[in-house]
């Protein structure tokens, strides 16, 4: 009866452990959706968005205004194709703990309340993409098989 229960076990890790790529291809996706939304938001008002900034306290508002729509521009287009993954995830951390600290932290965790929750889950699937990759379904395992 052990055995049993043992080998299905090992065959039910089998075929997970096929499937090990989507997890990181859904975080890319996700990610990709959510900063594809706050991106077109900056780009279609980034005078507002560098005066808000600059409300906020944050230095160089306008800089950083375009700096930040451009860094997530830039993270919608790498994240979708799984290219430079690693790469993107820095400065997408970096905007994540800027947004938590300047935005989200005085109105708690909660999301409902404009908390850190969802910043912070950004956060957390973009460590895991900077620690593990991109996954197989990615353009860049395609260039680490060629390379």
């Amino acid at each position: 009866m052990i055995t049993k229960i043992f080998h299905k076990y090992n065959f039910a890790v089998k075929l997970l452990n096929r499937l090990k790529s989507l997890p990181f291809l859904f975080f890319r996706l996700v990610l990709a959706y959510g900063f594809y939304t706050t991106a077109v938001a900056k780009w279609s008002n980034i005078g507002n968005v560098a005066e808000w900034f600059g409300s906020l306290g944050i230095p160089a508002p306008t800089f950083n205004a375009y700096l930040a729509a451009s860094t997530e521009t830039a993270g919608v287009v790498l994240l979708t194709i799984g290219l430079a993954t690693r790469f993107i995830s820095i400065p997408l951390m970096i905007t994540m703990i800027v947004a938590i600290v300047t935005v989200h932290l005085p109105n708690g965790f909660e999301a409902g309340n404009n908390g850190f929750e969802i910043p912070l889950y950004y956060f957390l699937m973009l460590l895991a993409l900077l620690i593990n990759g991109a996954g197989k379904i990615s353009v860049d395992n395609y260039i680490s098989k060629k390379v």
